[in-house]
Parts: C-alpha cells; sequence; structure tokens
C-alpha cells in the first residue's frame, strides 16, 4: 500500500514535467512560423512569385508581396484551424476522454510533419495542410494536458498557466530548425525527427495519463495510466476502496454535487447545473470571448506579417532581418517563465481565510479580475511599441509579446475552469477558440489593405488595432461588478426589502 501511494505521488510529478516537455517542445511550434519563412524562402517555396519592378533611373528591384501575400494565407489558415476545430475537438475530449483526442492529435501532427519533409519549392502547397495539421496537432497535445492542474488543487491555476506557458515558448522549435538549417540541417530531416517523436507521444498516452479524464478534486485513492491495474489489486487484497478513472470522475461529480454555491453558473440546487447553452448565453461568457478574439487578433497579424515588417525597417538588410527574426524566437521561450506569474496572481488566495459567506469560486472569480485586466494592459503597451516604426524599439515590442500572449491563453484557460462547470469544459474552451478564430481571419484582409491601398505601411491599421484592444478591458470590470454585487447582497440584511 504504501508502496503504491508513493508510486502515485511520483506518478503525478512525472505527469506534469513530462507534459510540460511536451508542450515545451512540440505543440506550440507553428508560433514560431517567422523563424520558418526565413528558411522557406531561403529554398525558395513560392519563390515563382517575385517579379522584377522597374524602379527609377531604369532600375528594377525584386518585388515579392506575391510570396509574402502565400505565407500570410498559409500562417491565416493554420492559426485559424486549430481554434475553429477546438469546439468538435471539444466534444471529442468530453465524451470520449483523453485516449480519443490524443491519439487524434498525434496522427495530425505527425502527418504535418512528415508533409513538411516531403515538400520542396516544387511543391509549395504542401505547406498549406501541413502547417495546420501541426497546428490542430499540437493544440490538442496542450488540452489534454491541461487537465493535469486537477491533480495539484491549490496551484491548479499555476500548473495550467504553465501549461499554457511551454505552449508559447515551442514557437521556439521553429528558431531551433532555422540554426540547424543554417549549420547543414536540412529541412526534410528536422522535420522527420519531429514525425519519429510522435512515438514518444504516443507511449506517454498509454503511460502516464488516463483513458478518459481527471477529475477536480480527485478523490482519494485515483490512480490512472498504467499503474490502476496494479494498485487496485493491491488495494483490493487490502480490503480498501479502489477507483478506476470512470469510477473516479463519477466519485468527482458526487462530491461537487454535495456543494452548493451561489455563482452565475451553478444553480441554487446542484442537482441542475448549468447547461451548456446556458453558460454560452452568460454574459461572462460573452465578454470573455470578446476579451480573448480582439487581443488574439493582434497577436496573429503581428506574428503574420513579422517577416514583412521587419523586411520594411531594415530596408531588407538579410542579416538584420535574421537576427530580428532569432531575437523574436529567442524571448517566445520566456513564455514558459512569464505564464506561472499570471497562475500565481489567479492563485494568490489560495489558502488563506475568506471572509465568512465568500465560496471558493466567488473568491476564485475575485482573483482573476487583476489577471484579466494586467492582460489587457498588456495588449494595449504591445500594439502601441508594435505600431511604433523604429527598429530598436522592436526588441522591446518582443518582450511585451511573448509576455502578453503567455498571460492571455493561460488565463483565458484557468477563467474557464474558475466560473463554468467541469462538465463543460472542453466544450466551452472549444467554443471560445473556434469563435476567436472566425474573427482571427480578419488578419489576411488587414494584410492585404496595408499591402494594396495602403502601400505597404501599415500604421493606420496598427492604429485601429489598438483601439479595438480596448475592448478587453470591459471583460474585468463585468466581473469585478458581479463580484461586487455578491457582496452587496451578502451585506444586506434578509429581512430588507429588496429594492
Amino acid at each position: 500500500m504504501l508502496g503504491c501511494e508513493g508510486g502515485a505521488g511520483l506518478r503525478r510529478w512525472l505527469t506534469l514535467v513530462t507534459g510540460l516537455l511536451e508542450c515545451l517542445c512540440f505543440a506550440g511550434a507553428v508560433f514560431g512560423w517567422a523563424s520558418l519563412v526565413f528558411v522557406l524562402k531561403t529554398e525558395g517555396y513560392f519563390s515563382y512569385l517575385c517579379v522584377n519592378i522597374p524602379g527609377v533611373n531604369g532600375m528594377q528591384f525584386l518585388d515579392c508581396s506575391g510570396q509574402d501575400e502565400q505565407f500570410s494565407l498559409i500562417f491565416t489558415i493554420a492559426s485559424f484551424m486549430p481554434n475553429f476545430l477546438l469546439l468538435p475537438n471539444g466534444f471529442l475530449f468530453d465524451r470520449f476522454g483523453t485516449m480519443a483526442a490524443r491519439l487524434l492529435g498525434i496522427s495530425l501532427y505527425t502527418t504535418g510533419a512528415l508533409f513538411v519533409a516531403f515538400s520542396s519549392s516544387a511543391l509549395s502547397s504542401l505547406l498549406f495542410p501541413a502547417l495546420s495539421f501541426i497546428a490542430v496537432g499540437g493544440i490538442l497535445l496542450l488540452v489534454t494536458n491541461m487537465q493535469i492542474g486537477n491533480l495539484f488543487g491549490s496551484t491548479r491555476s499555476t500548473v495550467i498557466t504553465l501549461y499554457n506557458g511551454a505552449f508559447d515558448s515551442s514557437s521556439a522549435l521553429f528558431l531551433i530548425i532555422k540554426l540547424l538549417f543554417e549549420v547543414g540541417i536540412s529541412l526534410r530531416a528536422s522535420f522527420l525527427f519531429l514525425a519519429a517523436c510522435g512515438v514518444i507521444h504516443l507511449v506517454r498516452t498509454f503511460l502516464l495519463l488516463p483513458r478518459t479524464h481527471i477529475p477536480y478534486p480527485p478523490p482519494e485513492g485515483y490512480t490512472y495510466g498504467a499503474a490502476v491495474t496494479s494498485c487496485d489489486r493491491m488495494k483490493s487484497c487490502g480490503q480498501t476502496n479502489t477507483f478506476s478513472p470512470e469510477q473516479a470522475a463519477a466519485n468527482g461529480n458526487m462530491q461537487r454535487d454535495d456543494v452548493t454555491e451561489e455563482m452565475p453558473f451553478n444553480k441554487e440546487s446542484t442537482e441542475n447545473v448549468a447547461t451548456f447553452w446556458e453558460c454560452f448565453l452568460s454574459k461572462f461568457f460573452i465578454w470573455h470571448l470578446v476579451w480573448l478574439s480582439v487581443m488574439q487578433l493582434r497577436h496573429y497579424l503581428f506574428i503574420g506579417t513579422l517577416n514583412p515588417m521587419l523586411q520594411r525597417l531594415t530596408q531588407g538588410e538579410p542579416s538584420l532581418v535574421s537576427t530580428y527574426t532569432n531575437a523574436f524566437a529567442v524571448t517566445q521561450l520566456c513564455g514558459v517563465l512569464c505564464a506561472p506569474w499570471n497562475g500565481l496572481i489567479m492563485d494568490r488566495h489560495k489558502g488563506k481565510p475568506r471572509t465568512p459567506g465568500v465560496s471558493e469560486k466567488e473568491a476564485d472569480l475575485r482573483a482573476s479580475v487583476l489577471s484579466l485586466t494586467l492582460t489587457a494592459l498588456q495588449c494595449v503597451l504591445f500594439s502601441i511599441c508594435a505600431s511604433t516604426p523604429f527598429l530598436p524599439l522592436q526588441y522591446l515590442t518582443f518582450i511585451l509579446q511573448v509576455l502578453n500572449r503567455s498571460f492571455l491563453y493561460g488565463g483565458h484557460a484557468a477563467f474557464i475552469t474558475i466560473a463554468f462547470p467541469p462538465c463543460h469544459f472542453g466544450k466551452l474552451y472549444g467554443m471560445t477558440m473556434a469563435l476567436s478564430s472566425v474573427v482571427s481571419l480578419l488578419q489576411y484582409p488587414c494584410f492585404i489593405l496595408v499591402k494594396g491601398a495602403l502601400g505597404g505601411d501599415p500604421l493606420y491599421v496598427n492604429i485601429a488595432l489598438t483601439l479595438l484592444s480596448l475592448l478587453a478591458f470591459i471583460h474585468p470590470v463585468c466581473v469585478y461588478l458581479h463580484c461586487r454585487g455578491l457582496a452587496a447582497r451578502r451585506g444586506k440584511p434578509k429581512d430588507s426589502p429588496s429594492s
């Protein structure tokens, strides 16, 4: 029994660490697109779209705007697909569990890596499905790993934000591929290695993760992965209770049903948990969607147009473009360091005595207000710096971008777990990402507008996006007013007339 309990603790930490490495090394690789574009241009992908344009004094210069347009379109589709498909994938995860979702994600990721490996300048169009498959597979790896936070109780939000930070930092994977390319390692060899790593993901799926879900809170004696059979056999010999993953989930639901909290998405009677559509049509969900959508659009447009922006600010100097591209990719590594700050902000009240009458979820919501506000403020500052056409300032832009992006996605996932019933997490997370991805499609017409009517100067588009980012402040205000309303009702005498 002691061996099984000790093994459970070791397994929990092994699951956490290996999941962190998986997200850090693979999941969000597509967001290092700027580094990969540098390699793809060197290899001649879409180079047939570059044309000679007559200049002053009879000189000619090479116009590659058509090539840039194709690369921008690839990133637009690749960033849209994982978020949009998170809606059906969220239903898949909620209905069939971790193993089914991960097998799908690993298959897509491996297929995408193989597509890039066997692409060439003559088969440039393979990049369209390849990057989309890698992006969709990567987000599924992230979603199935975030539930590991349920194993760590009082630091659940910190673990969730840590995984999202690792997801952000994994965009540096394409920088590593770029650096390997510069020392003679071919693009094909790098992506064949990524495809072969699918075996590692499969081993972890079967040994260190549940077939269904990790409940919150996990009941006493909860086991998962390869340890379920052996530990259950040992416990049955000692006449103690055992829990399979399915029984644990049911037990966890029973425990949740014993608690009644006055929250916007938990009914007064816990026998009537809020339905998916009640959550979807709530003001919290709508403003959270706006909060996510406007900031995500700003980030996607920045990442998708980073290479053309650097080309313009450096007057096309290849060495400078490479230097700033590397600097951007290196800063992405800091995402895994920045994201836990947000989790600590959201978990700062855990372990402290609560005011009488304040439920745990109300305390969590109150703690989230600061996180939501800081994230919106970071985005505005990042957008202002990105709008300023001063090359050295872009170093600060890169720092603000990775800080804000790590706060954005970690805070998004943590807020969904706080404000809504756990049984709807996969569907609601998928719905927010799907709807926000529709908004993110605006990045491509913005790119066309800049290249066309604005003559390559993105100043007016950047100003418009900065103003749009101000909408993100509505969400924390809404949450704050809700918490203040709950506090006011608590302080109101029960026999006082309602107003």
